[in-house]
């Protein structure tokens, strides 16, 4: 009997060994005088009874309250609001009954823009006398007091360039590269010298103003067509905002009008004062023309009375007019020979932005690190976009983290909460975080999850992310509710409302590719970490809307959150559920919950588009695709006998390990005190000790570490 125990435990430990080395492989951690670092607790997996413990504690009423405290005011970043909830997300984090392990903030000096209080952005149609016929509005029309704050800020696109330029209208349909081209060839306009006025949709901000330049208009003017967001909805009196989730006509969306990620003037670098800085004029990727955003009541006036031959079907919009292309405005209308003048007053500055970081060590792994993050900033209250995000991660961290100060549970793996500064100002806090500790997270994440809109709707659940990471989010999904449906569950309710033909699954919920619109991008496009964005939404049968129709409006307020969003809080309730079942897994699981499988199908996707839509065209250049589709039969071999073995070694640790034991008491840092000696024998952190320690708030164990000079 004991040669046979024996035995087993060598299968056991040559598998685990393989396991390890294939799947954090890539993590190892140099420890200091080349010995591995001694563990002295046995290891731990998923405890089921934990998550459901989580998932009971996860209270809708206090994701209301936190809500309530976190739209309050307006908070653009760096702004009085912004350095207000950095204080309230510290206090939180650091409460001794349901805070974490450690909390703190972290500083970068950023490149923001700003409209002038004093100098208003404007859009003005003037007469060839020079009179003012007509001029867009500076602000939105007030429906409630949130409206009245003084703290909101007149609609502006960060970034456009300040300047007066003026020029006669033309309609250029979204902005997109093939809009402007059908412009200049197909309808034969010369656009040098004028002002153009697009749809939000169809490309970036910053695309609309760098397109509309390259083929030489002066100006921009930027609107939301009701026909893309409020399903033919135009009246305030009944139709609109207060009445209804739609946007009101004089509702503006904000945004930012460049291109790249991150602080535009330290690319590839952190924001820091030993940065080097290049010169903004050096700076590509913006709006290179004054550009102003107007609600749809303004562009109404406009659109309405422009001449011209008229505009594409596929162009026309839910004003209530036959769009034309201009340019310049019809005779019959009063604004004949008049032209459209762009006043812009941005002033760009360099202002302290801050992160904040929080953190629950693990017991195991605690140089391993699952992240979840969610942007703190807004463009005015952003009771949607974002703080339903940032009320889910509180409440999430309220439940784990009193579930560590109780001594009932601590993770295997650290778990990294991040809510990061200026991303409204194009994803500026988590790029800068990457790119300060690139190395360290490279080597040592293992995944990042974003939640940054919680909720846009109440209808059904949606996720987009790497392949790697599908099956985790189904196995969380499995288990929570749908709130509404007593015998569905978030993924059962999910696969009614979007679902895909899996060659391996079946019929499964569909999960998106992830693009550059939040906070995951610096994780995964630029550091290659597995991440997902979770959140949920709307039915897409029942509207058209591109976005929640009050987006980046003054619109956006807890009274347009708890009466047409989200009015029981019990979606944020299943997000919180469904996003912190995902982290425990991944925070818990003796083997990461990934499958290659699931990699394999999509690549395998990806070629037959590659095939179908570039093969022929590729083979008459001589270029042919047989080497890659062998490629991706290789992988798919391989992924097939990788899955099969991490299912023969999960089998084996559920007989082997026994279930994750609580832990009152953080690791011992020593770990991460990686030290080296100065000229002058001071001893001081290596570069890998150095990163660690500041990204664990410069201080391990009573150690203070020093940022560099």
């Amino acid at each position: 009997m004991k040669s046979w125990i024996v035995g087993v435990l060598a299968v056991v430990a040559g598998a685990a060994a393989l396991v390890a080395g294939i799947l954090l492989g890539h993590f190892a951690i140099p420890k200091s005088g080349g010995e591995e670092a001694k563990v002295d607790q046995p290891a731990q997996d998923v405890d089921q009874e934990m998550i459901q413990s989580f998932m009971d504690q996860v209270d809708k009423e206090r994701i209301r309250e936190n809500l309530r405290a976190l739209s309050k005011t307006p908070h653009m970043a760096t702004t009085q609001g912004d350095v207000d909830l950095v204080q309230l997300l510290l206090q939180r984090w650091r409460d001794p009954e349901s805070g974490l392990d450690q909390a703190w903030n972290v500083t970068y000096h950023v490149l923001l823009s700003f409209p002038r209080k004093d100098r208003p952005n404007r859009v003005t149609v003037v007469a060839p006398n020079g009179a003012e016929l007509y001029k867009s509005r500076i602000k939105e029309v007030n429906y409630t007091q949130d409206q009245l704050d003084p703290e909101v800020v007149q609609p502006f696109a960060a970034f456009a360039p300040k300047g007066i330029v003026m020029g006669k209208l033309v309609y250029a349909n979204q902005g997109t590269v093939e809009d402007f081209r059908q412009l200049a060839e197909v309808h034969g306009l010369d656009l040098n010298g004028t002002v153009v006025i697009v749809k939000y949709g169809g490309t970036g901000r910053a695309d609309k103003g760098i397109n509309a330049a390259r083929y030489g208009a002066v100006g921009l003017v930027v609107y939301t067509d009701p026909g893309d967001m409020n399903d033919g909805r135009v009246s305030d009196k009944n139709e609109t905002y207060p009445h209804s989730w739609y946007l009101p006509p004089s509702g503006v969306e904000r945004g930012s009008y460049k291109q790249n990620f991150g602080d535009q003037l330290t690319p590839y670098y952190p924001a820091k004062d030993y940065a080097f800085r290049q010169n903004e004029s050096d700076i590509t990727g913006l709006s290179p023309i004054p550009a102003q955003p107007i609600g749809f009541e303004d562009a109404r006036q406009l659109i309405c009375s422009l001449g011209g031959p008229e505009a594409p079907t596929t162009w026309q919009g839910g004003l209530g007019c036959t769009y034309r292309l201009g340019p310049g405005f019809d005779s019959l209308t009063s604004f004949t020979n008049s032209e459209v003048r762009v006043s812009v007053f941005n002033e760009r500055v360099v202002r302290p932005s801050d992160n904040v970081i929080g953190i629950i060590r693990g017991s195991l792994e605690p140089d391993r690190y699952v992240i979840y993050g969610n942007h703190r900033d807004s463009w005015v209250h952003g009771a949607i976009d974002p703080s339903s995000g940032t009320a889910v991660m509180l409440e999430i961290t309220r439940v784990l983290g009193k579930m560590v100060k109780e001594g009932k549970w601590r993770p295997r793996r650290s778990i990294v909460f991040g809510s990061w500064g200026a991303e409204e100002f194009g994803l500026i806090g988590s790029t800068e975080w990457t790119e300060e500790f690139y190395k360290t997270l490279s080597e040592r994440a293992v995944a990042y999850v974003n939640v940054d809109i919680a909720v846009f709707a109440n209808a059904t659940f949606r996720a987009s992310g790497s392949p790697a990471v599908q099956d985790v989010v189904f196995s969380a999904a499995k288990q929570v509710p749908a709130p509404g449906h007593q015998d569905r569950t978030v993924y059962s309710n999910w696969l009614k409302h979007s679902s895909r033909e899996s060659p391996l699954h079946g019929s499964i919920p569909f999960m998106g590719a992830l693009g550059s619109g939040s906070d995951y991008a610096s994780f995964f496009h630029y550091l290659g970490i597995s991440a997902m964005d979770i959140a949920y939404t709307y039915n897409k049968s029942k509207t058209s809307a591109r976005i929640y129709p009050a987006y980046h409006t003054a619109y956006d307020t807890f009274d347009y959150a708890s009466r047409f969003i989200d009015p029981g809080f019990t979606s944020h309730q299943a997000v919180a559920r469904t996003a912190g079942n995902v982290v425990i897994r991944l925070a818990d699981a003796s083997l990461l919950p990934f499958k290659a499988r699931d990699y394999s199908e999509a690549l395998a996707e990806l070629y037959q588009q590659a095939e179908q839509h570039l093969g022929t065209t590729l083979a008459q250049q001589g270029i042919y695709l047989e080497h890659l589709q062998r490629a991706v039969i290789r992988f798919s071999g391989a992924a097939e006998r990788f899955d099969l073995r991490m299912s023969e070694n999960r089998q084996l640790l559920k007989w082997w390990v026994p279930s994750s034991p609580p832990t009152s008491e953080p690791p011992s840092p020593s770990i991460f005190e990686l030290r080296g000696q100065t000229q002058g024998g001071e001893n001081v952190p290596s570069k890998a000790g150095l990163s660690i320690a500041l990204m664990y708030g410069g201080n391990l164990g009573g150690s203070t570490v020093h940022s560099p000079p």
